[in-house]
Order: structure tokens, then sequence, then C-alpha cells
């Protein structure tokens, strides 16, 4: 019986990331009570989904180490299309306020999409509007969040 080797540095790396934020998030929630299911606690949800991060995460380690796994190594990092990303998270966190979350979200899908090689200004645009749509479906009318919508120049 040969022994257990990584073949897919790939998917063992994820997995390894998966366990790293359930970890985290875990030892984050025990700051607060757990309650029961039928009482849940402001711990009881996240420890909740730290427990299946990590059952996912080990299935992604095991599934990398399997004999059948295909062969995949780490790639370098893009350091460009990480800034990209990184950057209009930055910029969204900047101009939600002054733009409200239609702009905001313009924005961040704009800028994100540079981070890829396949970027195209109507895809772009087609997913900007896309998600805004759905942002605002989601976070404003169904869930009720008090976001700004639009630019406060309008308010």
């Amino acid at each position: 019986m040969k022994g257990l080797a990584i073949r897919n540095q790939r998917a063992f790396a994820s997995g390894v990331l998966f366990l790293a934020f359930a970890v985290f998030f875990f030892a984050t929630a025990l700051q607060y009570p757990a309650g029961s299911a039928a009482r849940m606690g402001p711990g009881y949800f996240p420890r909740l989904l730290a427990i299946v991060l990590a059952a996912i995460g080990l299935v992604v380690i095991l599934g990398a180490m399997k004999p059948g796994a295909e062969a995949q190594a780490l790639r370098r990092w893009d350091l460009k299309g990480l800034a990209w990303i990184v950057g209009s998270v930055v910029l969204f966190g900047g101009l939600l306020f002054p733009l409200g979350l239609v702009g905001a979200l313009f924005v961040l899908i704009m800028v994100s999409s540079r981070a890829s090689p396949e970027f195209t200004w109507t895809g772009a645009l087609t997913n900007a509007a896309v998600l805004i749509v759905l942002c605002l479906g989601v976070f404003v009318y169904g869930l009720g969040l008090p976001l700004p919508v639009w630019p406060s120049l309008l308010n």
C-alpha cells in the first residue's frame, strides 16, 4: 500500500484555506453563547457554518490526495489581478456613502473585471447591470438593510 501523497496541490491548498477559515471563525464564535437548536444564540449559526466549512475543507484535501486525483501544481500568484480585486473592494468601501449602492457596485464590478484576462466592456456592463439589480433586490428591498441606494447629492 502506497503512502498518501498530494497529487493535486491546488485542491490541497484550497482545502487548507477552507480549514484555516473554519478554525478562525469557530474560535471567534466561541466568544458568543451557542444556545440550542430550539433557542439559538448568537454563536450557534457561525459555529455550524464553521463546521460545514471544515468538512468541505477535509473532503477537498482528501480528494487531492486520492491516487486517481488529477496532478496539478500550484501556479504563481497573479499579483496584478489580486491588486485589481483588492483595489475594487477598497474603492467600494470608500464610495458606498458618497455614490450610494448603485454607484459603488458599478465601480466595484468595472474595476474588478479588469483582473480577468477575458475582460470585455460589454461583459462587464452586463455583469454590472445584473448584479446591481440582484443586490438591490436582496439587500435593500428583501432584507431591508439601510444602505444608501443613490448618490448622497440626490438624497
